[in-house]
């Protein structure tokens, strides 16, 4: 391991670790007999579930299907297939396994997009919100949401318009079927990502690389839209429902704007300051024909980062298999981590337009302490597990995972990864994938 004062990570004589994020400039310290602390954060109380309730116990559940606003898409059976635009009194004729809605409660509201950029709904979203309106089931749905956000907003607007917004928003929620794991029998049984099959999961994030594609060409104002995923209330979730979020913003953010000027002069940037630095750290995780995972330096939580190796930077414009060996390892990490510790799930990638290439990546933080006044006073944040140890724990448990048959076969672990496996690609890609990607990403049919 390094230990020049240079190094973005460092070991002190008394075992202290000292990182510096390569691409945000984050310091972090790692303090000597903090790790052991337990990261899960179990219920202070269980309860035993009743019959039937396990699919009502949220606004998410199966259940409960007219609690959320109208579906653009949900996916059913085994083979997860596509229905769009199911009408109010067919939403519980199939049990989604998966589907994809508005939130409710926008980040980036219609009237944001509408009142700063003049948008206008399409005439198929008008269209669908009329078809909508036109059964009694569907207008009580739009009745119901529209009286629950003017109450929280103040904002009295006529049904049609109420409509438009639910339907045509910008910010989208997809939630996968269970709320707690199948035959859960306590309400502490909950079902995370890691919990899902390697399969279901690959359909997970396909479903979620479509929806990223069809929002992109849904907003043309939106710059960006921003993918996470907030698992159990200290990461931020509202639910303790597995959903994910996407976000059309209408500026980068700062982060990518940061990583564009980086880039601008050293185009080899990830390879360089972050795999080659993982593969002489010896920080690599996991890899695939496809991606490879590594414990992150600098980050203020505990961290892997999942790279993509494909030569593409658009999620959408990876192949299937590309997606597929990306989801396969992150699936893996989540199933590592357990579904009792809280997470944040970020998506990075090159903004459609952007100058310079850039890989398609994913962040999985371990948010298992609270920044408190020393954070806040010195800028220095506490990670109570470095990098190092973060790799050694992962390893442990994938290779039981492995053995148990729990995570996609395949899967080179620790010690098996080489450093071919660190090479990426994106600076490689063709630059059409713009292009590509806007063909791919016409109009979203009906049903």
């Amino acid at each position: 391991m390094s230990t020049g004062a240079a190094s973005p990570i460092r070991r002190l004589p008394d075992g202290t670790v000292k990182q510096v994020g390569p691409l945000t400039g984050t310091r972090v310290w790692t303090v000597p007999g903090r790790a052991n602390r337990p990261i899960a954060t179990p219920r202070e109380a269980t309860r035993t579930l009743a019959p039937g309730e396990s699919d009502r116990l949220c606004a998410f559940c199966s259940a409960r299907y007219l609690e959320t606003t109208p579906e653009k898409t949900r996916l059913v059976g085994a083979d997860h297939l596509e229905l769009r635009h199911v009408p109010a009194a067919e939403l519980f004729d199939t049990v989604a396994e998966f589907r994809r809605f508005g939130n409710l409660f926008e980040i980036v509201s219609a009237e944001y997009w509408r009142e700063n950029h003049g948008f206008r709904q399409p005439s198929w979203v008008v269209e669908w919100a009329q078809e909508y309106l036109s059964t009694p089931e569907g207008k009580a749905h739009i009745e119901t949401l529209a009286a629950i956000r003017a109450a929280a907003t103040d904002d009295d607007v006529s049904l049609e318009e109420a409509a438009l917004d639910l339907l045509g928003g910008s910010h989208d929620v997809i939630v996968a079927r269970r709320h707690v794991v199948d035959g859960a029998t306590t309400d502490d049984e909950l079902a995370s990502a890691g919990t899902l099959t390697p399969d279901e999961h690959a359909a997970y994030i396909a479903f979620t690389v479509r929806s990223l594609a069809e929002i992109q060409a849904a907003q043309p104002n939106a710059a960006y839209v921003a993918v996470f995923q907030n698992w159990l209330r200290p990461a931020g979730a509202s639910f303790e429902h597995l959903h994910k979020q996407l976000v059309a913003i209408d500026e980068h953010g700062p982060q990518v704007d940061h990583e564009l000027r980086l880039l601008s002069h050293e185009r080899d940037l990830y390879q360089r300051e972050i795999a080659d630095l993982a593969v002489s750290e010896r920080l690599l995780v996991a890899a695939t024909d496809g991606a490879v995972a590594f414990a992150g330096i600098g980050h203020r939580y505990p961290a892997f980062e999942v790279y993509s190796t494909s030569e593409a930077n658009l999620p959408q414009a990876h192949t299937d298999a590309g997606v597929r060996a990306v989801s396969d390892l992150l699936h893996a990490l989540h199933a590592a981590t357990g579904p009792l510790v809280p997470t944040n799930e970020e998506w990075h990638y090159r903004p459609p337009g952007a100058p310079w290439p850039m890989p398609w990546r994913v962040v999985l933080k371990w948010r298992i302490s609270n920044p408190a006044g020393f954070e806040g006073g010195t800028k220095i944040h506490v990670n109570t597990i470095d990098p190092w140890e973060l790799r050694r724990r992962a390893v442990k448990r994938l290779t039981q995972l492995r053995a148990a048959g729990l995570i996609a076969p395949g899967i080179r672990i620790g010690d098996e990864c080489v450093p071919a496996d660190a090479r990426l690609r994106y600076a490689e890609s063709a630059w059409d994938e713009d292009a590509a990607a806007d063909g791919a990403s016409a109009r979203p049919g009906s049903r």
